[in-house]
């Protein structure tokens, strides 16, 4: 499914750096911190994208481009002052994204929390989205959700990387299935 959806998309030049910049100013505090984060995700899943045979390209452009909607929430350490809880920044870049013609990276957006997001979490926890399943489903989605897992936005972290047992230990709060999810796409991804 993911060569389909992806490699028949319209070749269109595309520029994350200028869509961020639309968005950002690119002096501000949260250009800086979204940018060296999505670098960073964005070397990641390329490397591996390139092993699996995926779409690097596409997978370099969703990764850059896979935290937009941070300027929505309330996040000020990371130069957000939105009105949002931060967990809405992905169905914000969603937005965002399909309004500029991107429907496919829009997705990349949305299914990037954590390991992804289920209809039934949503609701069992009253979280602030939509009522729909959120989960990485083409193998290209996969690998931008599993390299964000390694980088942190937060300034005092910024440039680490956290190990896979780090990993692990941020996804157990939210359950152990979250960790086995994580489990599969390292034993498929981490290799590389």
């Amino acid at each position: 499914m993911s060569d389909y959806l992806y490699r028949t998309r319209p070749n269109v030049a595309m520029n994350p750096l200028a869509l961020l910049e639309k968005y950002y100013p690119p002096d501000g505090a949260a250009y800086r911190i979204l940018l060296d984060h999505s670098e960073r995700v964005a070397a990641k899943a390329r490397a591996i994208a390139r092993t699996l045979g995926a779409d690097v390209d596409f997978v370099h452009e969703a990764a850059l481009l896979h935290d937009i909607g941070i300027l929505h929430t309330a996040a000020p350490e990371l130069g957000c002052n939105g009105d949002l809880p931060y967990l809405c920044h992905g169905i914000k870049g969603r937005e965002l994204l399909e309004a500029e013609g991107l429907p496919h990276h829009a997705m990349v957006c949305e299914r990037h929390i954590g390991v992804g997001l289920t209809a039934d979490e949503i609701a069992a926890q009253q979280l602030p989205l939509p009522h729909r399943d959120m989960l990485p489903v083409t193998l290209e989605e996969q690998l931008v959700a599993y390299a964000d897992l390694f980088f942190s936005k937060n300034p005092a972290k910024q440039g680490q990387e956290r190990n896979p047992d780090q990993v692990r230990a941020s996804l157990a709060r939210f359950g152990t299935d979250k960790v086995a999810i994580f489990n599969l796409w390292h034993a498929r991804f981490g290799v590389f």
